[in-house]
């Protein structure tokens, strides 16, 4: 019987694919008894090569800033999509006395541009535009990084708009809404019945969403569908989360009850039950659901 040559084995060198894994996981290990295989081999395994790949390099179509020409935008027109590409990469927005305000990057040039147009008139006089072929993040980024660069050292500062904490060229998020608490706190008696706190809190508020987790953080995928919903909608809308036994503890089955509604989420409005996430994303596919705020 042949036999396996293990001497003839190198080490091959180990990587581990994940350095972060937790050196206290518990591991499992397995005793057995090795049995005799015929007809084996010997086996000789050739050295690891353990050469870093090359790095990538990143090919863009962008010329130098200085070497840009630029393209006039007028606070007269609805944007300049007739004149700028609605493609992705960098571009810069001079004032009208030709002074460089701010340097931005962009899956949709025409769009980001136009959308400055409208917040800060005064400043957009005219915009040099570099557009990426291939507009993956690191080549975006690099391209804006070139010509930052080349800015700072031909002026020897940042674009007044690029200035760490300047908010008047990328629009802020606003910030959401805390959630609900119906309850000062499960250790505490309630004087007034779960139900007619439910009451009380839909015939108060216009939109009001009973949903699993909280607006920030949803822990269904029917519930992240109608916070979407409702903030692509920009509905002033408050959020309960049936999940918080602490807060709201009891809620989910006295809502059953209250609704007549076996599922979460559900959405009310102006006191009435319209439904779960199926029937707002069927009102919001026919456009029904602009009528419905606003009654």
């Amino acid at each position: 019987m042949a036999t396996t040559n293990f001497s003839s084995m190198q080490l091959l060198p180990f990587h581990p694919l994940f350095p972060s894994f937790p050196q206290n996981t518990r591991s499992l290990s397995f005793n057995s008894h090795p049995k005799p295989y015929p007809n084996l081999r010997s086996t000789s395994l050739k050295p690891y090569n353990t050469e870093n790949p090359r790095p990538r390099v990143v090919v863009m179509a962008v010329k130098n800033l200085g070497e840009t020409d630029p393209v006039v935008v007028s606070p007269e027109k609805e944007g300049p999509a007739g004149d700028l590409p609605s493609a992705a990469g960098v571009y810069a927005v001079y004032d009208k006395d030709n002074e460089l305000q701010f340097i931005g990057l962009s899956r949709n040039i025409a769009a980001s541009v136009s959308a400055h147009q409208k917040s800060v008139p005064e400043l957009c006089g005219s915009v040099k535009v570099g557009v990426v072929n291939e507009p993956d993040r690191e080549a975006l980024t690099q391209a804006w990084k070139s010509w930052m660069e080349e800015h700072i050292k031909v002026s020897g500062k940042v674009p007044p708009g690029n200035e760490s904490g300047n908010a008047t060229w990328v629009r802020q998020q606003p910030k959401k809404k805390p959630d609900l608490r119906l309850t000062p706190g499960r250790h505490m008696q309630l004087t007034v019945p779960l139900e007619d706190l439910i009451d009380k809190l839909v015939k108060e508020n216009k939109v009001v969403a009973f949903i699993k987790g909280s607006r920030n953080a949803p822990l269904c995928g029917f519930s992240q569908k109608v916070i979407g919903i409702l903030e692509n909608e920009g509905v002033d809308y408050e959020s309960v989360d049936v999940l918080d036994e602490d807060y709201n503890y009891g809620l989910r089955e006295t809502l059953k009850k209250y609704s007549n509604w076996p599922t979460f989420p559900q959405i009310f409005v102006n006191g009435e039950l319209v439904g779960g996430c199926d029937i707002l994303i069927s009102m919001n596919e026919k456009g029904e659901l602009a009528s419905l705020f606003k009654r």
